[in-house]
Order: C-alpha cells, then sequence, then structure tokens
C-alpha cells in the first residue's frame, strides 16, 4: 500500500477536468516536485497525454510498473500548483522546469 503525500481530502478542484497522466511515486510519495513533463498522444480514452516526472528517477525505476501509476491531472495539480500554467499545451509538447522556479521551459514544442 502506497503512503501518499496528500490525503484524498486535502485534493482541491483547482483545474477543469482533462482526464487522466502518469507520474510516478517520487511526487506522490516522496512529495518531490515535477521538474520534467511532457505531453503525448493519448494512449486511451480520457487519457491527456500528461506524464509527470521528478526528474530524478532512474530508468530502471521507469521501467517498473508499481513506481508510477495513472491519476487525474488535478491530483498532479495539486502536488505541485507550478504545472497548471502549462496544461493546455499540445500533445508533443517536453517541458523543463527552470531550477528553483515555478516556471518551465520548453524543450520541444
Amino acid at each position: 500500500m502506497k503512503n501518499f503525500k496528500l490525503r484524498a481530502d486535502q485534493i482541491l478542484n483547482l483545474i477543469p477536468p482533462m482526464g487522466g497522466c502518469m507520474a510516478t511515486d517520487k511526487i506522490t510519495v516522496d512529495g518531490l516536485k515535477v521538474i520534467y513533463m511532457y505531453r503525448q498522444e493519448s494512449d486511451f480514452e480520457k487519457d491527456s497525454g500528461w506524464r509527470f516526472f521528478s526528474g530524478t528517477e532512474a530508468q530502471d525505476y521507469v521501467d517498473d510498473p508499481d513506481n508510477t501509476m495513472i491519476y487525474n491531472v488535478n491530483t498532479i495539480a495539486n502536488y505541485d500548483k507550478a504545472i497548471i500554467p502549462y496544461l493546455n499545451l499540445p500533445y508533443g509538447t517536453e517541458l523543463e522546469r527552470v531550477e528553483g522556479t515555478d516556471e518551465f521551459r520548453i524543450l520541444l514544442p
């Protein structure tokens, strides 16, 4: 059983519904900030295409399905509100947090 940093009753409605996303336990369990995020074409119906990482995940960590879960995008916005201004960017967008800020720079438009 995972011990999430935020309890369900702490999740506020911060954004309009936009579907699901994938995020690693480094964000939802360890409470690290989103450092890297990208949006790909949807894998399933109601998939926003967003994928969120802390930037500390090694490849073997990411390859282990126990370390990643599907969440509502709003849930991840509660963990790191800095992602909110970027959520409507198109598929194919890749972003990296500017170190020490709540801003992201586009790596791939």
